[in-house]
């Protein structure tokens, strides 16, 4: 990673204008317009989510939070370069920043998890609420999510309050990191670093998936699991050991010998 620089998605965006001048309007107030990432980045999270009534408050706040804590836009770029190294679909910085989901929501989530760490815990949950709307992407505001974080397609995905999500994780859609009755403390699953958790996986309860581990897509874990393994099943089992340092780059679910040893080689 560290190869997004503003200039970069300044470039493409004037390209596109030209090929796509339906676009201008759009491109040129989020991109062209700002004078840096972070003020793009305010921009871009203040059209996705403000109701009409809301909108000059809900900027100002956005800015707010941006200065206040320059890891938001820090982070935010190293989303964005996470997407565009794991994704095939992505072709450049400018689409995800404009059209994917998985991006907007998380972003929304650190302006969120802010407000929640400033006592500002309405204005979160009023973010958090809208992107549930928006985009069918539940992240509570007090959960942790590192940096280089890949939410791909991002329709349904669930983060309950006391989750943590390390840095360089991949989730796929219908991901539901949940807890588990009324259990008070912690109670949501921690993910750590270079995982890979497939399409409809469910992980409940407060339980680790180890670094550089796979969670197979549809599969219901309930009980920890170790560094650099597969689990699969419902309830899901552990299969065997990754080959490689980082799944959630490789974003491979085919459980071959490529990538993977079962228990039984």
């Amino acid at each position: 990673m560290g190869n997004f620089s503003f200039k970069q998605l300044k470039h493409k965006a004037l390209e596109t204008i030209q090929n796509e001048p339906a676009l201008t309007n759009l491109i040129t107030s989020l991109v062209l317009k700002p004078a840096d990432f972070k003020e793009a980045l305010g921009a871009l999270l203040t059209n996705q989510c403000l109701f009409l009534h809301e909108g000059m408050n809900l900027l100002l706040e956005i800015q707010k939070a941006l200065e206040e804590d320059p890891s938001i836009a820090k982070n935010a770029a190293s989303d964005l370069e996470a997407i565009v190294e794991k994704d095939p679909a992505a072709c450049d910085y400018l689409e995800p920043f404009l059209f994917y989901k998985g991006f907007h929501s998380l972003e929304l989530y650190r302006i969120g998890h802010h407000l929640w760490n400033r006592g500002k815990p309405y204005l979160a949950y009023y973010i958090q609420s809208r992107v549930s709307l928006l985009y069918g992407v539940d992240i509570h505001p007090a959960a942790l999510i590192g940096k280089g974080v890949f939410i791909d397609h991002a329709t349904a995905i669930v983060i309950g309050e006391t989750a943590i999500v390390e840095d360089n994780v991949s989730l796929l859609h219908q991901v539901t990191l949940g807890g588990t009755g009324k259990k008070t403390g912690k109670r949501h699953p921690t993910i750590r670093r270079d995982s890979l958790l497939g399409a409809g996986a469910t992980i409940l309860g407060d339980i680790e998936i180890g670094e550089g581990s796979v969670v197979g897509a549809g599969s219901v874990v309930l009980h920890s699991v170790a560094p650099h393994s597969v689990a699969v099943g419902v309830p899901a089992e552990t299969k065997g050991t990754i080959k490689i340092r980082s799944p959630a780059n490789k974003m491979d679910q085919i459980f071959d010998s490529r990538l993977y040893r079962t228990n039984t080689d």
